[in-house]
Formats: structure tokens, sequence, C-alpha cells
């Protein structure tokens, strides 16, 4: 195996030079080539960050030089790429969500296996320290039984982010807040919490009446060790405000807002607890304003782990595996939506959930 792995990107959009700054900034990687249907979009990534641009997803393939491929189309497009990716025996690292169906997910997941391929999602918030922290005090029993897990994503699009590019209005394509904003924060629920066994949610268009999309959410979830969750998100609240994440339980109460820890109170202190309270960087931007206003230090730890996890032999810190049981609560949350009734999990596919208007 070479020193440095090489790597593709496919797909030159918004979150493309995160990625690449991610790989060209770790330890035993290389940026090789960026690929776009849009030639011209390739071409401004790949000389910002002196690579070679590419047309098409079989050059990527064909390139001897590239071992592990960033899959960063459009949602809907997830699944046939990373396909093709373990087919021709490279790694796949995918955005989120990684696909837009169950089966998608189930088929991806089981050729990557066969194929010997690490197979990774981008839910980078799960590496926050806050959120680790969060994570280890679940594992260690110091919340006691779990009574509440919620999430508050209060952002702002603008219509004009939405018409960006075709796929991004476009319900079929995943575009809608539930599955391509708030994903992220009904993952760190589920991470932090368990399965979920019971979804009721809403879904209304607030601001963007332009759009045929939920640009809101409100949805009560009902986890399987018996705690209570809410998720409020929406992309119509100006100027947009921080996410938080907040876990309470008989013992405690800890409460993230962006990337810092605004709350960490245990009936029982541990001498680590006031370093805890400090984690975090207010000043650090995490996309509640902007599309592009964050930094890519998550996505560096989820690529570097990637390229250990290949040289090493193990498994990935962030598996798709890992990553299915969001995918069938976001898809609950839209059957629930669409059947205006509460869904017991685990559920079958659905796709007339995409045919829904708001």
């Amino acid at each position: 195996m070479r020193e440095k792995l090489g790597f593709g990107i496919l797909g030159a959009g918004l979150v493309a030079p995160f990625h690449a700054r991610s790989i060209i900034n770790s330890r035993g990687g290389a940026l090789v080539a960026v690929c776009d249907v849009d030639r011209q979009r390739a071409e401004k990534l790949a000389e910002e960050f002196g690579v070679r641009p590419v047309s098409s997803l079989d050059e990527l393939l064909e390139d001897p030089e590239i071992d592990v491929v960033n899959v960063l189309t459009p949602n809907h497009l997830h699944y046939e790429a990373v396909i093709r990716c373990a087919e021709a025996g490279k790694h796949v690292i995918t955005e989120k969500p990684p696909a837009m169906t169950l089966r998608e997910t189930d088929e991806m997941i089981s050729v990557c296996t066969q194929a010997d391929v690490r197979f990774a999602c981008t839910v980078q918030c799960r590496v926050r320290k806050a959120i680790q922290a969060m994570k280890r005090a679940v594992e260690q029993g110091r919340f006691g039984r779990l009574l509440c897990a919620d999430t508050y994503m209060k952002w702002f699009r603008s219509t004009e982010y939405y018409k960006s590019d075709p796929w991004r209005s476009s319900r079929q394509s995943g575009a809608g807040v539930t599955v391509q904003h708030a994903f992220h924060y009904i993952d760190l629920l589920q991470y932090l919490a368990g399965p979920v066994s019971r979804v009721e949610a809403r879904m209304m268009n607030l601001t963007h009446p332009s759009i045929n999309l939920e640009d809101t959410l409100v949805a009560h979830l009902a986890f399987s060790n018996g705690a209570r969750g809410l998720v409020q998100a929406s992309t119509a609240l100006w100027p947009g405000t921080e996410v938080r994440i907040e876990i309470n339980g008989e013992n405690g109460t800890a409460v993230m807002s962006g990337e810092k820890m605004t709350t960490w109170r245990f009936r029982d202190e541990n001498p680590d607890d006031e370093s805890i309270r400090r984690l975090g960087s207010e000043s650090q931007a995490t996309a509640a304003g902007g599309a592009a206003d964050f930094g890519h230090a998550d996505h560096q730890v989820v690529i570097q782990d990637v390229i250990d996890a290949i040289h090493s032999d193990r498994e990935v810190i962030i598996p798709v595996t890992s990553v299915r049981p969001t995918v069938e609560i976001v898809l609950a949350m839209y059957q629930s939506a669409a059947r205006g009734k509460p869904v017991e999990l685990p559920i079958e596919d659905d796709p007339s959930i995409w045919e829904a208007r708001c």
C-alpha cells in the first residue's frame, strides 16, 4: 500500500472545498482529481487545489492513483456512485444522507462489504468534543435513566440558496430541511440516546413559497429506552441561531450550542467536569446563517480516520451501518408528515413520500 492514499472528489459543489482542505491537510492523504459533470466547476475547484479536473466517474475509477472516492453529489445520486466505486475496489466516503431509501442504503453497505472497502459517512458533528463527552457520559451511566434528547436547529437559508442548484429545490433529490439539513442533528440524537421506536412529524413551508419543500420540521420521538425527544428544525428563521443538542437524564443535563458545551451538570461531579464545561468555541461558525459558514475541522477528523483505518485494516469510526438508523428515522418522519399520523419503527420504504406537497 502506498504511503499516501490518493483521493478523488466526485461532485464539486458547495461542500467539496471542505473535503479538499481536509484531504490536503491530512497525514497520509493526497488529493489527486476532482470530478463534476459541470466541467467548469470541476476545473475551478481543481485549479484552486492544484489537482487534475475530470468529467466522468469512469475517469476517477480507472485512475490507479485513486484509492478513495469522496461522493459529494446531490443526495439522490449517492447510491449509484457508491456502488460503482465499491465494485471498482475504491474505498468510499459519502456525504449524508447515504441514500434516499433503506433498500439503497442496505445494498450499498452489502456491496462495500463484499468488495472489502471502507464505507464512511460524513455525519461529522459526531466528532465534536462536546458530543464525544456526552457519548462517554451516556455509556458510563452518568445521566442515569435518559428522559429527553432534543435538538433545536433554527437556521436561515434564502430563496436564492434553494435556487443555486436545480437539485436544491427538488424533493426527489433530497433537498428538504429534514433530510438535507437536520439529518446531522437527528443523527446525533440516535447516536446519543439510542434506537427510536416511534415518530410523529409535521412539516411545513413558512417562508419559501416558491419552493415546494418543507423548510420547517417539528417532530416528536419515542426512544426504545423510554426517553422522549423533540426535533425542531427550520431554514426559515432569520438570521439563524446555533443548533442546540440537549440531553436530560434523572441524574444530569448536558447542552451543546453550536460546538460549545454550554451546560454540563451532574448530581455527582467528576474531576474532569470543569474542563468539559470549557469544550468548544463560541467563535466557530456552524452554518446557522449560511450554507458555507463553517470550518473543515470536523470533516478532517472523519477523513483522517478513514486514512488510518485503511492503513490499520480496521473499521472506520462512522461506518454507514451506524448511520442507517438515522436514514430510517428521517424516512419515518416523512411518512408521518405525509400520512398525518404517528409511525412505528421499523418501517418499509414508501417512495410516495417524495411526491407529497407541503
